[in-house]
C-alpha cells in the first residue's frame, strides 16, 4: 500500500472519530431546516476519469441542477436556510470524510470535477492530471478556490502533479486550514 493512502486512511479515520458529534449535527441541522435528505451524492470525476459518488451535506434545495455554482443564473435562489453557513465555513464538505475511507477520494489533490464539467476533465486528461486521485482540497484550491478560472486551475494541478510529495500534501492541508478560518475564496 502506498504510502500516501496509508496516510489517508490513518487521518480519516481519526477525524471521522474526531468529528462524528459535529458531522451527526449538522447533518440534522440540514433535515431540520429544508425538506430532503441531509446527504447529496454528487457525480464526480475520479482517477483516470472513473465516476464516482461523493457525498456532501447537501446546500441546495432539492431539485436545484446539476451543475457547477457558477453556472446557476441566481445560486443564491438555490442555497438551503443554512446553505452559504455550510458551504463558507467548509462544513459541507465533511462526508467527504467516506470517500476518502472508500479511495474514491485523498486528502489532497485536484478537486473532483463535476461529471459535466467537460472544459475542466478534457483540459486535466491533456495534462495527465487524470491521473491524479483527486482531493478535499488541493494546490489550486489553497491559491483561489473558487475565484480561479478553469485554465488557471488546471496549471495549478499540473503544478501539484510535478511536484507531489508528502512535505508539499502537509503544506496544503496546512494552508487549507488557514484559508478555511479564514473563509477565503468562497463565492457562495
Amino acid at each position: 500500500m502506498h504510502l500516501k493512502r496509508m496516510i489517508d486512511l490513518s487521518l480519516a479515520a481519526v477525524a471521522t472519530v474526531i468529528l462524528a458529534a459535529p458531522i451527526l449535527l449538522v447533518a440534522a441541522l440540514v433535515r431540520l431546516t429544508s425538506p430532503g435528505p441531509a446527504l447529496y451524492w454528487s457525480d464526480r470525476v475520479g482517477c483516470r476519469n472513473k465516476i464516482f459518488k461523493m457525498p456532501k451535506f447537501r446546500s441546495m434545495r432539492v431539485g436545484t441542477p446539476a451543475v457547477a455554482t457558477h453556472l446557476l443564473a441566481d445560486p443564491k435562489a438555490h442555497l438551503t436556510p443554512i446553505g452559504s453557513f455550510l458551504r463558507k465555513s467548509s462544513l459541507d464538505e465533511l462526508p467527504q470524510l467516506w470517500s476518502i475511507l472508500a479511495g474514491d477520494m485523498s486528502f489532497v489533490g485536484p478537486r473532483p470535477a463535476l461529471f459535466n464539467q467537460h472544459d475542466l476533465i478534457d483540459l486535466r486528461t491533456r495534462f495527465g492530471v487524470h491521473e491524479l486521485v483527486p482531493g478535499l482540497t488541493g494546490w489550486a484550491q489553497v491559491n483561489g478556490r473558487d475565484e480561479l478560472p478553469i485554465p488557471d486551475k488546471v496549471k495549478l494541478d499540473v503544478e501539484y502533479l510535478q511536484r507531489q510529495s508528502p512535505r508539499l500534501d502537509m503544506h496544503i492541508l496546512w494552508l487549507t486550514f488557514v484559508k478555511v478560518l479564514g473563509r477565503d475564496g468562497v463565492s457562495h
